[in-house]
């Protein structure tokens, strides 16, 4: 790992900006934002937060010249590290906004929570499995460890191979995915205190 990875951090009128890049900085990080695309080379991983609806997000992208860059970084082979919408955008659409496609990153649809089943949205504490596959990328993961989460909905992958971690909300639903160069979590490790820390460790330290 570098000393201090340089990360380009997407501002598209999301929110929770702030958190993420003072976490992150905490975590041993240099953040610059992005408002405007296309990504210059030169970082190196690009993070997608993201508080917000789905497809409002999606036109704020395309007005900014970052849609398309995102697409291009992430098939490139280029780092990511995604939150919350910042994961749910990286699939092919949302229940939360019919017609619009997302990223198209990976196969699958985001889905709400059935409504009665539980409290909707999902706000607050709660616990991640995180699976063989999280491990084999991730050497040092937080163990038992509880997230801060606040959200409808969810991502289903069609492959779940890409699974990094499962939580339990009414339903089992995937918590988080990993490949060899991206990371996305539905919960916010920039909320999540020492545990959401020790996790953005983990992904810096591949950088």
């Amino acid at each position: 790992m570098n000393l201090r990875p340089s990360l380009g951090l997407i501002d598209y009128g999301s929110g929770n900006l702030r958190s993420v890049s003072k976490a992150l900085e905490a975590a041993g990080a240099q953040v610059t934002r992005l408002e405007r695309g296309p990504i210059a080379n030169g970082f190196d991983a690009i993070v997608l937060p993201g508080v917000g609806a789905f497809g409002d997000s999606v036109s704020q992208l395309k007005e900014r010249d970052l849609f398309g860059s995102l697409q291009k970084w992430i098939e490139g082979g280029g780092r990511f590290l995604g939150v919350c919408l910042g994961f749910q955008l990286l699939f092919e659409a949302s229940a939360e906004s019919p017609g619009v496609a997302g990223l198209g990153i990976f196969r699958g649809q985001v889905r709400k929570f059935p409504a009665g089943t539980v409290k909707v949205p999902q706000i607050g504490w709660n616990s991640v499995t995180w699976t063989e596959h999280a491990r084999a990328l991730y050497g040092n993961l937080p163990l038992d460890p509880f997230f801060y989460f606040v959200h409808s909905y969810y991502p289903e992958p069609t492959d779940e191979s890409i699974v990094a971690g499962y939580t339990e909300y009414g339903e089992r639903f995937a918590a988080a995915i990993a490949t060899k160069n991206l990371l996305a979590t539905q919960f916010h490790p920039e909320k999540s205190q020492e545990t959401g820390l020790l996790l953005l460790r983990q992904f810096l330290e591949t950088l």
